[in-house]
């Protein structure tokens, strides 16, 4: 484990593993996610109480759920960041701070739609919704503060602190529904719990998350594999892999 652990501080081997691993995280996460959506919106039976209404379920929920999972990795990457200086782990938060900021921004979108039929308004100051909301300021004054800061490191640093701060965040958006009287519906998936929906709804929407984390990890690699080239452009090996491209 710890050997495996030390090459993760190497760009070279993670840029290699990655572009082995991203054919088949984007095939299997196009291939589930579709699935998914389709089944869900099309063929998903109605909802008792809010009729056809609900299918935004299958959206929502896959968003609202992998931009909590974004941040998580995120703060452990930035424990990675402080005790052992990894590069890599910077390299990380990097590439995926963005994609956790529109994942986000899609969750409160989706849940505003959601919201309008069956609360009678867009927006309410809900406990999950504003914790959401401070979700998505704490994705951008991480991608802000990395920005503003010249130093490589400094930076790293700094966003590293947000992110362990802000990590509190968490807790307070899963469990708002249960600490507080709020209009948001409990959470839809319970690990400890039986699903509070039929097969037919709970599956198709199953699907649509694991499709998401799968598109996630192609799209992190991706980002990652950039951000790794523009910061190791002076390095043997990726003069050699660009002299080997263009031949």
């Amino acid at each position: 484990m710890w050997q495996f652990f030390h090459k993760l501080g190497s760009p070279k081997w993670f840029f290699g593993i990655a572009t082995r691993f991203m054919p088949w995280l984007l095939a299997a996460g196009l291939l589930l996610l579709a699935a998914g959506i389709v089944w869900g919106l099309g063929f998903a039976p109605k909802d008792y109480l809010q009729g056809n209404s609900y299918r935004i379920i299958f959206i929502h929920v896959p968003t609202a759920f992998i931009a909590q999972s974004i941040y998580i990795m995120m703060a452990s990457a930035a424990v990675v960041t402080l005790v052992w200086r990894m590069k890599l782990a910077d390299v990380f938060v990097k590439a995926i701070a963005p994609v956790g900021l529109v994942l986000t921004f899609l969750s409160l979108f989706t849940g505003a739609v959601w919201g309008k039929p069956t609360w009678g308004t867009w927006w309410v100051w809900d406990a999950r919704l504003t914790s959401m909301l401070i979700l998505l300021f704490l994705y951008g004054g991480a991608i802000a503060l990395d920005r503003a800061i010249a130093d490589e490191k400094s930076a790293a640093r700094a966003v590293a602190v947000l992110l362990l701060v802000g990590v509190v965040n968490i807790p307070i958006i899963q469990y708002s529904v249960e600490w507080w009287n709020t209009l948001h519906q409990p959470s839809t998936f319970k690990l400890t719990e039986k699903p509070s929906m039929p097969a037919e709804m709970w599956v198709p929407l199953l699907l649509s998350v694991l499709g998401l984390y799968l598109l996630f990890g192609w799209l992190a690699c991706l980002r990652m594999k950039t951000e790794i080239l523009i910061r190791e452009q002076k390095t043997r090996w990726v003069k050699e892999l660009v002299l080997a491209g263009r031949g």
